[in-house]
């Protein structure tokens, strides 16, 4: 039986958590996040925080793990390991020279592929076929320690970031409690990560949701399933000398050309369906929500709204 110490905040780190609580190892805290506080004062729910007092377990939410004191409060829980997973904050050597077994973090990409903050939504976005979970021993330089285990899987072909996230939450479970059980055995074997191979995935900003509609279609599918559920991908319908910023939910290519030579966005088929033109191949919108009302199929949005010729997409 291993004593562990958790930290974690977002939702990708409650699936292995609460089966490693479940387990037969001694969780002895779960170091998350301070709440963040919303419009109207109010704080948003840290679902870590709750799955830990629920258990009973000791929480602490420093807003700066690496200082000396919380360094001397995390020694006093005497853990022989920690696992993190989506923690939110860098982990200095000091603090990682603390733990017996050393301290290894959950990763929702294949190593080395994806390093950063946002694995999932590239994975898709660069229209990866597979990508998976890897844990690795943390080092200081960006995701780059050694890799202890990894489990892989096919992305779905209409799968968003916000669905394969909690599926490889899922996946981890497995994963998880198998390495800690190694790391404790003493059977745990590390390999190190080819550095040729390695990309980086920087944490995804609200402006990168605008489609680029000088993009292939396939690539534009890619990019919207990318942006969901967040910031989701956007663009300004410009038709009748009015412009809406509209966001697609989902869209998919179509077969036939880009009916000779249409701009990126132009509109080709506002009829029953909305297709627009990319930089290689048509597109059809299929949901879509405008400014200030819910997601509607594309036929419903086209009811209420009559499309001029020549009406376009456009950043």
């Amino acid at each position: 039986m291993a004593q562990i110490l958790l930290m974690g905040t977002g939702g990708f780190s409650l699936p292995p958590f609460q089966a490693l609580l479940e387990s037969d190892h001694d969780i002895r805290a779960v170091y998350t996040q301070p709440e963040r506080i919303g419009r109207g004062h109010h704080r948003h729910f840290n679902p870590v925080k709750f799955l830990a007092e629920e258990n009973n377990i000791p929480v602490r939410q420093p807003k700066r793990v690496n200082e000396p004191e919380v360094l001397d409060q995390l020694r006093s829980f005497d853990a022989d390991l920690f696992i993190v997973a989506a923690y939110g904050q860098l982990l200095k050597p000091e603090l990682l020279a603390i733990p017996r077994l050393g301290a290894f973090n959950l990763h929702a990409s294949l190593l080395p592929r994806h390093r950063g903050a946002a694995p999932v939504q590239y994975s898709i976005w660069k229209g990866d076929r597979e990508t998976g979970v890897t844990i690795f021993e943390i080092q200081p330089a960006l995701d780059s320690g050694p890799i202890a285990g990894c489990v892989k899987t096919r992305i779905g072909p209409k799968e968003t970031s916000g669905e394969l996230m909690q599926r490889l939450a899922n996946l981890s479970v497995p994963l998880t409690l198998d390495v800690v059980n190694q790391l404790e055995a003493g059977r745990a074997v590390l390999k190190s990560q080819d550095e040729r191979l390695a990309t980086l995935a920087p944490k995804i900003r609200k402006e990168e949701g605008t489609i680029d509609w000088s993009r292939s279609a396939e690539e534009i599918t890619c990019h919207v399933r990318a942006m969901q559920p967040w910031p989701k991908a956007g663009s300004c319908l410009r038709s009748r000398g009015t412009s809406l910023r509209c966001l697609l939910h989902e869209v998919t290519p179509v077969d036939g050309d880009a009916k000779g030579t249409a701009e990126p966005g132009m509109i080709l088929d506002s009829g029953k369906r909305l297709i627009a033109a990319t930089g290689s191949g048509p597109l059809e919108i299929v949901r879509i929500q405008p400014p200030g009302k819910s997601v509607m199929p594309a036929a419903a949005f086209l009811n209420g709204c009559q499309i001029s010729e020549g009406s376009r997409f456009a950043d």
